[in-house]
């Protein structure tokens, strides 16, 4: 055999070999996009509240009060940090504390009573607006209220 030839089916011999990672990798892509039918069809109709989940309570005053912010992780709608108002305690904002930069987890800073990005320096206001960049959009607002002394966030 010719180093020609040898070469030629090494080549067909790798491409051959390489299709099943690219179709599973096509496929795997698919299915993740369609994994919630539900959803595909409450967003179609314009439903956004059945699309993105219910209202949900994220925790109590008491933790608001004590640690003066709530965050809740794992939260079905996604990372939910709660704060309040500086000049109105009684004003709670909710957003997702993930960073639209670089999609840190920004940290409540309530001496300066704003959020911080620890991994850019990106700073955020309490209703999420950029106050200093690198980011460049706001954090995702959520709807917030009270059921007694339940928190309670819902999709805005």
């Amino acid at each position: 055999m010719e180093r020609r030839e040898f070469l030629t089916w090494m080549g067909i011999g790798s491409l051959a070999a390489s299709l099943p990672v690219v179709l599973a990798a096509c496929q795997s892509e698919t299915v993740e996009e369609t994994a919630d039918p539900a959803a595909e069809t409450a967003a179609e109709t314009g439903d956004t509240a059945a699309a993105a989940g219910d209202s949900e309570v994220v925790g109590t005053l008491a933790e608001l009060d004590g640690d003066g912010f709530i965050l809740n992780e794992s939260a079905s709608i996604g990372p939910v940090l709660v704060v309040a108002q500086p000049d109105n305690p009684t004003a709670l904002e909710a957003v997702n504390p993930t960073c639209t930069h670089a999609g840190c987890t920004v940290d409540w800073d309530g001496e300066a009573t704003e959020m911080i990005c620890a991994c850019h320096g990106s700073r955020f206001a309490t209703n999420g607006d950029v106050l200093q960049g690198p980011a460049m959009d706001a954090l995702e607002r959520y709807t917030v209220s009270l059921d007694g002394d339940n928190v309670v966030v819902s999709p805005a």
